[in-house]
């Protein structure tokens, strides 16, 4: 069991803010997730946090995958203080982090995520788990199942995953397995990318558009250049920001800024102004 105090930090706002879709909230305050084959539950009172873990997991990957290290207060500290419509927003998600995930779990996540909204994708990909991912056990002796790879898709019928209620996205992702498999789409080469070149190979791939592209960006490889643009966002800009979003002043953060303004839309519905 570890114990932390950590300033903006929100598992419930994580858990709701659309970039991963394996936490669950198991009651008020209390969260557990699945992410690179282990098992989390933690819980949160403020800024009190308890993780169900040894000391060295937390050290060795969990505190990577909450981005614990960085300080985001230097993230709001950057925005323009006269951006009246941000700067709600920043503090309405006061406590979303950009999480670190597994490039190949998110570049399934985000095809799936195609024209779906956020419950469905969790119950496609729990599904595909369940079918496809090996089977585990966590410390409560409750059985969890890892994401599968590649491999495990990659032999399939085009349309298996409809099974899974993919729906037409299922060839999107058998296609890509099969890309992974060959060695078509090398996930180690993506991952020591730049930003830029990164989102044009990940675009080489049968079903990734721009909006897929930005958020494997932004969700797997840490870019924080990245601003996947969905119905949500796209509102947003057009009410708000009508001479465009100021990029320049944000390059290299504007990931944190989408992120606070993608969840202010989803939860209060202010997309439309």
């Amino acid at each position: 069991m570890v114990h932390r105090n950590i300033e903006y930090f929100s598992l419930e706002q994580i858990c709701r803010s659309g970039q991963c879709f394996r936490m669950e909230e198991k009651g008020e305050g209390h969260f557990a997730v699945i992410a690179g084959g282990r098992y989390l539950e933690a819980k949160q009172q403020g800024n009190a946090c308890t993780f169900f873990c040894e000391e060295e997991e937390f050290e060795e990957f969990w505190t990577e995958y909450f981005d614990l290290e960085q300080d985001y207060a230097v993230f709001r500290g950057q925005i323009n203080p006269r951006d009246a419509y941000l700067v709600q927003a920043a503090d309405y998600g006061w406590g979303i982090r950009i999480l670190h995930q597994d490039l190949w779990e998110m570049l399934v996540s985000f095809l799936i995520s195609q024209q779906n909204h956020i419950q469905r994708i969790r119950r496609c990909i729990r599904n595909i788990c369940e079918s496809y991912g090996e089977r585990k056990v966590n410390g409560w002796g409750e059985a969890f199942y890892a994401f599968p790879g590649p491999e495990a898709l990659a032999s399939l019928e085009e349309d298996a995953l409809k099974a899974s209620n993919l729906g037409y996205r299922s060839k999107y992702v058998v296609r890509a397995a099969r890309s992974v498999v060959t060695g078509e789409l090398d996930l180690e080469a993506v991952r020591r990318m730049p930003y830029r070149k990164a989102r044009e190979t990940l675009m080489g791939l049968f079903g990734v558009g721009e909006k897929v592209a930005d958020c494997i960006c932004l969700f797997a490889l840490h870019h924080l250049e990245a601003f996947p643009v969905d119905t949500h966002i796209s509102q947003a800009l057009a009410s708000h920001y009508k001479r465009g979003f100021p990029n320049r002043r944000y390059w290299g953060v504007r990931g944190v800024m989408q992120q606070y303004i993608f969840y202010y839309c989803i939860s209060l519905g202010h997309e439309t102004g």
